[in-house]
C-alpha cells in the first residue's frame, strides 16, 4: 500500500495485514526478561569475567534467550494443535525489550557510573592535588559525601562475602546514594526521552525515504518470520545453515573445552601478524596488526552491503598505512601533540581525522533529510495536517516539542551546577551529533561492536579551547560525557531505531512506547541496584573493573591538567581535522552522484576505531564472500550460502551463551565474542 507525501514522493505504509496486535504476555514477557538481564550482567561481566551478556548492539543474552524462546514456542504448537504461544511479531518485540536495555546494565551506563562518582575522592592524593583544584569545583549533590561509603565501595562491606544479597542490598548506605542517585537519574532520562522523540521524528527518513538495510536485524526477523509461516524446520534442517551452524559449535565446543582443560587441543582464533611487518617504513602502521577470527561478525559482514563492508576494512587498513607513508614523507608527528584529549582509544595526530569526519557527514546526513525536515516543520507549525501518526510511536508535533523541552530541561541541569550555557549548549549539539552519527554506522553498517576514536569534547576542545569551557565547565563536560556520551559500545540510540524498525508494522504502538519508557525507568533502578550490591558485597578492588577503574582515571587525570595548563592542542590537530572533513566531504559527494562509486562514507568514521581493529579481518572475509557468490552465482546462490552465515551467527552466539551459563557455576569462563 502506498501514498503520496505532500511533495509528491510515493512511499509504502503499513497495509492492514501487515499490522499484528501484540498481547499483553509478551509485553510483560519481555520486561521480565530485560530486568532478569539487568540483574545479572553486573555480575556476570564484572565478577565472573565470563562472555559478556549484553555486550556490543547484538547482546548475546537476548539472542540466546530469543533462540531457545522461538524452539520452545514451536514445541508448544507441536504439542497443543490449537495453542498460540508468542507470535513470531511478539517473539520479536520480546527480543528488542531486551536488546534496548542490555547495554544500561555495564558499558552503557554503570560499568564506570559508581567508579565515575568516586573517583575524585577516592583516588586524590597529595601528589595529584585533586584535593586542592578539583575538589572545591565538584557539585555536592552530583557525589556521595562520606568518605566510610566510599572505601567501603572500593574495599566491600565488612563481611560482605558471607552476606546474602538480601542483607548485602539493606547494608549499603542509602542516606548517602539518594540524592546523587536522584540527580543523576533527572540528567539520564531527560537524555533517554530526547533520544527517544528524535528517533521517531529521524526513523521515518531511514525507513520509509532511504529504505535503510539494518542487517543485524535479518537474522531475529528471519527466524520469527519463518515461525509465523510454520516454516521455521525449513530453516534448522537447510544443508547450509547446518554447516554454517557446525563451524562455531565445534571451533568453540573445542576451545572452550582447552580452556577449562589444557590437554585438550584447541584452534587459535587470534593471530599476531604484526611481526611480518617492519617497524619503520611504508608498512610500520601495521606493526601492531591483529586478525580475530569471530564467525559471527564474518557473518553480519555477508549480510551487510558489500559497499559498506568492503569500505569498513579498506578504510582501516588505509589508516593504518598512512602511519608509514608519513613516515617515509619525514613528517614525524609526536603523539604530544595531541595535547588532552578524551577519546577512548586516540593515540596519535592522524586519528584526529575522525572530528572532521563525523562533523561533515552529520551535515550530509542533514542535507540528505531536508525534504523530511520540511515535511516535520510542517507538521508541527500547523501548515499541514498531522495526517497518520499511527506509522510512528507517537505524534511527531509531541516529538520535536518533545525534543525542545528535553535539551532545555538538560541546559537547565548544566546550568544549575554551573556550566556556563554557550558551553552547555555547544556540548549537547555535539553529544547528540556524535550519537546520531554512530547510530548511522551501526545500523546501516551492521557493527555490532562500535567504539569512537575521538569524544565529542576533543572536538570543541580543538575549535574553542580549553579557556572556553571554565575550570567549571571542563570538569561538568568531562564527568557527563563519562556518563552517557563516550562509550558507545552499548548506547541507546542504535537500539532504538532497531526497535522502530521492528515494531513498524505493528499495532498497539501506544502501548509498546509504553513498554519501553517503564522498561528503561525500572532496568535503570535494578542496573544501580544491582552494581552498587556487587561491589559493596565484593569491592570493586576484587571486580574485573580495571579498564573501568583507569579510564574514569584518566578522565579526572585530563580534567586536572586542563584546569592547570589550559593549553590548546598543535596545529597537527587541527590539520588532520581539515583532511578528515575535505575527505569526508570528497566521499560523500562521489557516494551521492556516482552509483558505481565503491566506498561507502561511513567506512571512513571507523578508520582508526578500536572496535575495526578487532572487526576488520571478520569484514574482509564477509565483504570477499559476498563479492564471490554474488559474481559467479549471483542472486539464486545468495539465497542458499546466506543461510550458512545465518549459521555462523546463531552458532557462535549459542556457544557463546551456553559458556556463559558455565561461567555463572565456575570461577572463570571460557569467553566466545570481544569484551
Amino acid at each position: 500500500m502506498t501514498k503520496n507525501r505532500p511533495d509528491g514522493v510515493a512511499q509504502d505504509l503499513p497495509s492492514k495485514e501487515d499490522s499484528q496486535g501484540v498481547r499483553l504476555r509478551a509485553i510483560i514477557l519481555g520486561m521480565v526478561l530485560a530486568i532478569a538481564i539487568c540483574a545479572i550482567t553486573p555480575f556476570n561481566n564484572a565478577y565472573r569475567n565470563a562472555t559478556p551478556l549484553s555486550g556490543g548492539h547484538f547482546p548475546l543474552a537476548p539472542f540466546f534467550i530469543l533462540a531457545w524462546l522461538t524452539l520452545f514456542t514451536v514445541l508448544v504448537r507441536k504439542i497443543f494443535k490449537n495453542r498460540l504461544f508468542l507470535t513470531g511479531k511478539e517473539l520479536l518485540l520480546v527480543w528488542i525489550l531486551m536488546v534496548i536495555v542490555s547495554g544500561i546494565a555495564y558499558t552503557g551506563l554503570v560499568r564506570t557510573f559508581f567508579i565515575n562518582l568516586t573517583a575524585p575522592y577516592h583516588f586524590a592524593t597529595v601528589e595529584n592535588r585533586w584535593g586542592e583544584v578539583l575538589q572545591p569545583l565538584l557539585p555536592v549533590a552530583w557525589y556521595p559525601q562520606s568518605a566510610k561509603a566510599i572505601e567501603s565501595l572500593y574495599n566491600g562491606l565488612s563481611g560482605g562475602y558471607q552476606m546474602g544479597w538480601g542483607e548485602v542490598i539493606l547494608k549499603i548506605p542509602w542516606e548517602v546514594w539518594v540524592r546523587p542517585l536522584l540527580v543523576w537519574s533527572c540528567f539520564i532520562f531527560l537524555c533517554y526521552f530526547v533520544m527517544v522523540c528524535l528517533v521517531n521524528i529521524l526513523s521515518r527518513q531511514a525507513l520509509y525515504n532511504e529504505r535503510m538495510n539494518f542487517p543485524l536485524l535479518q537474522v531475529p526477523q528471519l527466524m520469527d518470520e519463518l515461525l509465523d509461516k510454520d516454516g521455521l524446520e525449513e530453516l534448522f534442517t537447510h544443508r547450509f545453515f547446518l554447516t554454517g551452524l557446525l563451524v562455531p559449535l565445534f571451533l568453540h565446543l573445542l576451545n572452550g573445552l582447552n580452556f577449562y582443560y589444557p590437554a585438550v587441543p584447541q584452534i587459535p582464533t587470534l593471530i599476531l601478524a604484526g611481526s611480518y611487518f617492519p617497524s619503520q617504513g611504508l608498512f610500520s602502521g601495521f606493526h601492531n596488526l591483529k586478525i580475530y577470527l569471530y564467525p559471527a561478525f564474518i557473518g553480519f559482514a555477508f549480510l551487510t552491503s558489500k559497499q559498506i563492508s568492503f569500505s569498513f576494512w579498506f578504510f582501516s587498513l588505509m589508516g593504518a598505512l598512512l602511519i608509514g607513508l608519513l613516515g617515509i614523507l619525514g613528517y614525524t608527528i609526536p603523539s604530544a601533540d595531541l595535547g588532552v584529549t578524551f577519546g577512548p582509544t586516540l593515540s596519535r595526530p592522524e586519528e584526529t581525522q575522525a572530528i572532521g569526519a563525523y562533523t561533515i557527514f552529520f551535515l550530509f546526513l542533514l542535507w540528505l533529510a531536508r525534504t523530511h525536515f520540511m515535511d516535520v516543520l510542517r507538521r508541527v507549525f500547523y501548515i499541514d495536517k498531522e495526517g497518520r501518526t499511527d506509522e510512528e510511536w507517537f505524534s511527531i508535533r509531541f516529538s520535536f516539542w518533545g525534543v525542545v523541552l528535553g535539551m532545555a530541561g538538560i541546559l537547565i541541569w548544566f546550568r544549575y551546577f554551573g556550566m556556563p550555557l554557550s558551553v552547555a549548549l555547544l556540548l549537547l549539539v555535539a553529544f547528540f551529533m556524535i550519537s546520531l552519527v554512530a547510530t548511522r554506522v551501526i545500523c546501516q553498517g551492521g557493527i555490532a561492536y562500535f567504539t569512537l576514536t575521538a569524544a565529542p569534547m576533543d572536538g570543541l576542545l580543538a575549535f574553542f579551547g580549553p579557556r572556553f569551557f571554565t575550570p567549571a565547565g571542563i570538569l561538568l563536560a568531562g564527568v557527563t560525557q563519562k556518563v552517557l556520551f563516550v562509550d558507545l559500545r552499548e548506547s541507546l540510540m542504535p537500539s532504538l531505531l532497531h526497535a522502530r524498525k521492528i515494531t513498524h508494522g505493528m499495532a498497539n504502538r501506544r502501548w509498546i512506547l509504553g513498554a519501553i519508557l517503564i522498561t528503561l525507568v525500572l532496568c535503570v533502578a535494578v542496573s544501580f541496584l544491582a552494581m552498587l550490591s556487587l561491589c559493596y558485597k565484593f569491592g570493586i578492588r576484587e571486580l574485573q573493573l580495571d579498564w573501568a577503574t583507569r579510564t574514569t582515571v584518566a578522565v579526572y587525570d585530563n580534567i586536572y591538567s586542563l584546569i592547570e595548563t589550559p593549553v590548546r592542542p598543535g596545529e597537527w590537530v587541527l590539520i588532520f581535522s581539515a583532511v578528515g572533513a575535505v575527505v569526508m566531504l570528497g566521499l560523500v559527494v562521489c557516494y551521492h552522484r556516482f552509483y558505481w562509486w565503491p566506498l561507502h562514507p561511513i567506512g571512513y568514521l571507523t578508520a582508526y576505531s578500536s572496535s575495526m581493529r578487532i572487526l576488520w579481518f571478520s569484514f574482509f572475509v564477509g565483504w570477499i564472500s559476498n563479492a564471490i557468490c554474488m559474481r559467479y552465482g549471483g542472486v539464486v546462490l545468495f539465497k542458499k550460502l546466506q543461510y550458512f552465515f545465518i549459521g555462523l551467527i546463531v552458532g557462535d552466539f549459542l556457544m557463546g551463551g551456553t559458556w556463559a551459563l558455565v561461567g555463572l557455576f565456575s570461577d572463570s569462563s571460557y569467553q566466545v565474542l570481544p569484551d
